[in-house]
């Protein structure tokens, strides 16, 4: 990706707020790993320039790195001004957008960085906003070839304590379902082949051998994300697509107590106005303690961890799912240190840096993609792997 032109390779955008802080701390940290052999110049922005300077100030303390804020360029914008959005994709080469939820305040950032020929990458997790995009400006984004990549994170995992902005999406998220139905009857897509047995969906609360647990769907925008990744695969390299589904566990009785309570009550307040001004002003009551507008403490973040397992089944080379079962049994894992505030930023620098650095690895034309279609091909997952994201196979056996 032509960088020479730019005065910055990233900026943050949205960086004074709660994720945009940890997101601007891992880009200060990835700018002095011993691995980079390049300069790296990177930008941060948003709506106050006295907030984004405590930012840096806050990291520099926190990195040993007294003369960063000195290092790192400010560009004041705001996402009701288009003109001050434009000026600041003009000097990125790839913009981190930070700013949700973003079905309220993502698409003019999308629209000024395609204009401006940037690329962006986003943290969403709200899957209204990321097909939307994906119909509104797949073509536009190809045309002037820069990437829009939406979801490149773990902060929709589930975790001790999480910071409200997710409780917004989630809740206007639900509210609006409707209109996402809409929009997928609208798009008048040609169904992905099912290969072999169709994959059994598990009751709402079912008890998971495989790990010893209570486990419930998890409602997160992976399985849209998935699916619209094995549409590209199969579209595009001819790979045979897969059937996905995502549950969460959560323990014991209790805990599936507790849950069904929070569930009953969001899903009743959540159908009124009122009621989502409610579940927005106190999300403390109303998640039962899930999520706050303080988010996680640094003790919280320090002591916790999140794990990925996959289960899958599939056939072996030469054998026709048509006429037979699946032969071929897998269990992989991906493991990281606290999923929304540690890992996501992980996640969402080395996305930007794999934009950067394998260009030659990225689907041919631009356009907007999920994670898992635009970088099939490249080294991210190396790179998650040295950072302390680690992917992994436990066993792989024939049946």
């Amino acid at each position: 990706m032509a960088t020479q032109q730019r005065p910055f390779h990233l900026v943050v955008f949205g960086a004074s707020g709660f994720t945009g802080q940890f997101v601007t701390e891992e880009v200060a940290r990835e700018q002095v790993s011993p691995e980079r052999r390049t300069s790296l110049p990177w930008a941060v922005a948003g709506r106050c320039r006295e907030k984004l300077q405590r930012v840096l100030e806050r990291a520099a303390m926190k990195l040993g790195r007294p003369t960063l804020p000195s290092e790192v360029g400010i560009i004041i914008c705001d996402i009701t001004n288009p003109a001050s959005l434009d000026e600041m994709a003009k000097q990125a080469a790839v913009v981190l957008n930070c700013v949700g939820p973003y079905r309220f305040y993502g698409e003019p950032v999308v629209r000024a960085c395609i204009e401006n020929g940037a690329s962006c990458i986003d943290i969403c997790g709200e899957p209204q906003f990321l097909e939307l995009i994906y119909w509104k400006y797949h073509e536009k984004a190809a045309e002037k070839g820069v990437y829009i990549i939406g979801s490149s994170g773990f902060d929709s995992i589930p975790g001790l304590c999480i910071h409200d902005g997710t409780w917004k999406s989630a809740v206007y998220g639900f509210a609006d379902k409707s209109q996402l139905k809409k929009l997928r009857n609208e798009s008048h897509l040609k169904p992905v082949p099912v290969v072999g047995p169709k994959l059994k969906r598990r009751w709402p609360v079912s008890y998971c051998r495989e790990l010893n647990s209570y486990s419930i769907p998890f409602l997160g925008a992976d399985v849209s994300v998935v699916k619209r990744t094995q549409r590209y695969l199969h579209e595009n390299l001819e790979q045979s697509p897969v059937q996905y589904a995502a549950y969460v566990t959560v323990g014991g009785i209790t805990s599936i107590i507790k849950l069904m309570f929070a569930g009953l009550f969001f899903l009743f307040f959540v159908r009124f106005g009122i009621g989502r001004q409610l579940l927005v002003k106190f999300p403390w009551l109303f998640s039962f303690g899930y999520f706050s507008k303080q988010g996680p403490t640094q003790k919280q973040m320090d002591a916790s961890s999140f794990t990925l397992t996959f289960f899958g089944q599939g056939y072996s080379q030469g054998l026709s799912p048509d006429k037979s079962k699946p032969n071929i049994r897998i269990c992989t894992q991906v493991k990281g240190p606290e999923a929304g505030y540690v890992a996501t930023p992980i996640a969402m620098v080395q996305a930007a840096l794999t934009l950067l650095n394998d260009a030659s690895d990225l689907p041919k034309a631009g356009g907007v993609f999920t994670p898992g279609a635009a970088f099939c091909r490249t080294k991210l997952i190396e790179r998650l792997n040295q950072r302390g994201i680690e992917f992994s196979v436990i066993s792989s056996s024939e049946v």
